[in-house]
């Protein structure tokens, strides 16, 4: 298939522009399921028997989707009771033959004994008499995908050029009459069409169903960056085929084995390759048909992907989410990708790796308070407030042990070789920035290895340990070895927010069960050795910030860039907003769908979102009473109106946006869909704050303080306090609501299902006495009950409309004559 003129026109101008640096080569895309649903009733408070939840979501299974001989379905094990709210969130996979469909799942939500709501996007056709299928039976769904963005490129340019004709005055932004948005997409998705049909051809043996190299390898031809390995791919296909080791073939809890696959040209480490299946929309429209893929796990420097490629036809991919989720802005900066001259880190500042104490008991009250110099919490950057010394004390529920202690057991710099595991249980104490939340330090060289790259020392001894650095930065010929000079400062002022991140979003309910991130998660469930690699001024690019969000029980990595938008540089680090931002990332991909599926949020209206709820808290966190409009990464960027198409406000003059605004070309791509998302938010926060007050702090208190952050509990008949406990005042109830959504919405949600898991949320935590507000707010931008969307792509596009409207018991009731006779006169 042949790349449309208009995207050929655009790829020449982007290949003469070497020196300048690429955004990170990103796909996405898989198909929307027409027969997939979420449905949810009202919660009730009545309990409904003793029925225990798994007996619940068994009746609800066995009435719905009996099983067969062919059909069967498992409750995965990261289901789990909220115990904030008492519901449970139960994750259910569809098994075919006894193969996993990949993306066939229900998440029912139970709550005193009954199904309150559910999404359910199962398999629903005859099942295949077995796993084999023929090439004929392969559905080229990617081709369409790129198909549909080739219409809108064209649609857009005949636009531009009526538009051009009209002397309407267009910015550099639309060079070639493409909104770079669009190209953007197109380029990563889609420009490796024409290599990718030279494998279609491929000899069968080499694509029998028990080995997956070739599907990996043809995956690899359109992920890969470099366009001479992927050139190499479609000439020596077939020798680096048989170049990769089938190393060893495992049995998993997920019922199909996982081969792993070494010496995948491009990949970082062996592919986890795995039979299952994926649904494609039928002709119908109506109904979906199955598909026998290899699910693939591939890392690689700058991705972490979940993909599906045809067990049939290696040619074919049928769905890509990318575990990895940045924050690119237009237009692309002047600059070189990788800093020059860049040392080993170690070398570059002659310092030897820190060392730590190690205790063989351990009091969890011991340590601190420790001091910081940096920009508070709630400073969102420089211009916003100065750096003082603080001495947090860490949150007794979320980080009981601190924040810079770790079980031995979990350490990974004792796992290692270097030195042996203690036999008996001790905990170490850090006196660095390594702890059981977050591991923090510089990566300079931009590579995937951390462990030993440089972190500053505490100044003074344990238990009470000092990060105290100054930070001046000057202009300078050099700017980025300037930057590089103030790194302890980075480093902690990294680690601080990090932490605070960490323990703010454990107290609204991202906790061990639900899949956060910590190396030990001390007997409360979940999967450990987690904590988020952390790294500043990490010199893989610049202007630009991102989040790798694997299933739960595998590290998150976030890495932070410098801004070479002024000079001095800027430092990404320093922007609490854009931290926020990326660790939002992991909150959202692991609460909807489940902590052990990452790929809900990776594309369309529901990665718009995961983008979206970054920018929601970020700027929830740094508001004040004292309404005001703020942009987002305004200070990193240099730039006024921020990163983003327009700053959030209440005015329609400062920000327009609509839900059907997602139909415009500039929308195709997560980020100015999450801008959309994060409007609507913002818009039913005001309504919360209008309705009930504004808490000065957002952040809970310690659970035995005497506070009014929280609503008077109803006690019971033993005088003891009851129900979840809800927060007191608008900007702190819908932050609550907006995270006890993510959990109840289904596996890739749309704006419609979020909006709706919103509402039921406030259901179960207030009785639903914020209905009309969640309405008012969203309506306000568009999305009212009667709002809609025709032919969405896995990108965006489609025909949206608008609905301003609110639910009929919402509307106010016209006023009587004589009421308004008394206003007039």
């Amino acid at each position: 298939m042949k790349l449309s003129p208009i995207f050929v026109a655009l790829a020449v101008a982007l290949a003469s522009a070497d020196a300048r640096p690429q955004f990170r080569k990103s796909l996405g895309f898989g198909p929307a399921l027409p027969h997939a649903r979420f449905e949810r009733g009202v919660a009730t408070q009545a309990f409904h028997g003793d029925k225990q939840w798994r007996d619940v979501a068994l009746e609800y299974l066995d009435t719905h989707h009996p099983t067969s001989s062919s059909k069967a379905w498992a409750i995965r094990d990261d289901s789990y009771t909220d115990a904030r709210t008492g519901v449970t969130h139960a994750y259910v996979t569809q098994l075919i033959n006894g193969i996993p469909v990949a993306d066939g799942r229900i998440n029912l939500n139970i709550h005193n004994g009954n199904v309150i709501s559910f999404g359910d996007s199962f398999y629903t056709g005859t099942a295949p008499v077995d796993h084999e299928l023929t090439a004929s039976a392969v559905v080229h769904t990617h081709a369409g995908y790129c198909d549909q963005l080739d219409t809108a490129a064209r649609d857009h340019s005949a636009a531009f050029r009526d538009q051009a004709q009209a002397q309407v005055p267009m910015t550099s932004d639309h060079d070639h009459g493409i909104h770079p948005a669009l190209a953007d997409v197109h380029q990563h998705n889609c420009d490796r069409r024409s290599l990718a049909q030279s494998l279609s051809g491929f000899a069968p043996s080499a694509r029998d169903q028990q080995d997956p190299r070739a599907a990996a390898l043809s995956f690899m031809l359109h992920a890969t960056p470099s366009d001479s390995l992927a050139s190499q791919i479609a000439t020596d296909f077939s020798s680096l085929v048989n170049s990769i080791e089938l190393t060893e073939v495992r049995g998993v809890a997920e019922h199909a084995p996982t081969i792993l696959l070494a010496n995948v040209p491009g990949t970082e480490k062996p592919v986890n390759a795995r039979l299952a299946y994926v649904q494609t929309p039928s002709a119908d429209g109506k109904s979906s048909e199955l598909n026998l893929v290899w699910q693939l796990e591939v890392e690689m420097a700058d991705n972490w992907y979940d993909a599906a490629v045809s067990a049939v036809d290696p040619s074919v991919v049928f769905s890509v989410a990318d575990w990895v989720s940045d924050s690119p802005y237009y237009p692309q900066p002047e600059g070189p990708r990788m800093p020059s001259g860049t040392a080993l880190p170690t070398a570059r500042l002659g310092r030897p790796m820190p060392p730590a104490s190690v205790h063989t008991d351990h009091d969890l009250s011991k340590g601190g308070p420790h001091t910081y110099n940096v920009f508070p919490w709630g400073v969102n950057d420089p211009t916003e407030g100065k750096r003082s010394v603080v001495k947090p004390q860490p949150d007794s529920l979320a980080s009981p042990a601190g924040w810079h202690s770790i079980p031995a057991a979990n350490d990974p710099s004792l796992s290692s070789s270097r030195a042996p595991v203690p036999s008996k249980p001790v905990w170490v104490n850090y006196t660095t920035t390594f702890g059981n939340n977050v591991f923090c330090q510089e990566n300079w060289e931009g590579r995937s290895g951390w462990l030993d790259n440089y972190r500053p020392v505490s100044s003074s001894k344990w238990p009470e340990l000092t990060f105290d650095y100054k930070y001046d930065p000057k202009k300078a010929d050099d700017g980025l070895a300037e930057a590089q000079q103030w790194i302890n400062n980075t480093i902690t002022q990294l680690f601080y927010t990090s932490n605070m991140v960490h323990d703010f979003f454990y107290r609204y309910g991202f906790d061990e069960v639900s899949g956060n991130f910590q190396q030990y998660n001390f007997g409360k469930g979940g999967k450990e050795n987690d904590a988020v690699i952390t790294n500043a001024q990490d010199g893989s690019g610049y202007n630009n910030a991102n989040f790798a969000t694997p299933p739960d029980g595998s590290q998150g990595r976030c890495r932070m860039y410098l801004w070479n938008t002024a000079s001095p540089y800027r430092d990404g680090d320093l922007e609490a907003g854009i931290v926020i931002h990326e660790f939002a990332h992991g909150l959202s991909t692991r609460l909807t769908g489940g902590p052990s599926d990452s790929s809900c949020l990776a594309f369309g209206e529901g990665g718009g979102m995961g983008e979206g709820w970054g920018d929601f808290l970020a700027t929830m966190i740094r508001s004040t009473e004292k309404y005001s409009d703020y942009p987002m990464g305004s200070w990193a960027a240099n730039m006024d109106k921020g990163i983003r198409n327009y700053p959030y406000s209440l005015n329609f003059t400062v920000n327009p946006s609509t839900y059907k605004f997602l139909d415009k070309p500039g929308y195709w791509g997560v980020h100015a869909i999450g801008e959309v998302w994060a409007e609507m938010l913002w818009t039913v926060a005001q309504k919360f704050i209008a309705k009930h007050g504004f808490s000065s702090s957002l952040f809970p208190p310690s659970p035995d303080s005497d506070n009014d952050f929280y609503r008077p509990r109803p006690m019971n008949s033993r005088g003891e306090p009851v129900g979840p406990l809800v927060p007191k005042h608008g900007n702190t109830l819908i932050v609550q609501l907006v995270i006890d959504g993510m959990k109840l919405q289904p596996c890739r949600p749309g704006f419609f299902e979020a909006r709706n898991a919103i509402i039921q949320a406030d259901e179960i935590l207030t009785g639903g006495e914020n209905l009309c507000e969640i309405w008012d707010g969203f309506a306000i931008r568009g999305l009212g009950p009667d709002a809609d969307v025709i032919g969405k792509t896995p990108w965006g596009g489609g025909i949206r409309t608008d609905d301003f409207a609110v639910p009929a018991a919402c509307r106010k009731a016209p006023e009587e004559p004589e009421e308004l006779k008394s206003k007039w006169f």
